[in-house]
C-alpha cells in the first residue's frame, strides 16, 4: 500500500465515524424520553424556579 491510499481510507473511515457520531448525538437529543431531563437542565439553568428568587428577596 502506498501513502496515498492509506491517506485516501483513513480519512473515509474518520470522516463515516464522525457522521456515525454525529447521528448518535442528534438522536440522544431529539429523543422523546430525554425531554423532561433536558427540561430540567433548563429551568435550572436559567433559575426559572420560584422558591429561588423568593430566597433572595426579589418578588
Amino acid at each position: 500500500m502506498t501513502y496515498d491510499s492509506v491517506a485516501t481510507i483513513s480519512q473515509v473511515v474518520s470522516l463515516l465515524m464522525f457522521v456515525v457520531l454525529f447521528a448518535g448525538v442528534l438522536a440522544y437529543a431529539l429523543w422523546p424520553s430525554n425531554g423532561p431531563r433536558f427540561e430540567a437542565a433548563q429551568r435550572s439553568a436559567l433559575d426559572l424556579d420560584d422558591s429561588q428568587n423568593a430566597k433572595r428577596g426579589r418578588p
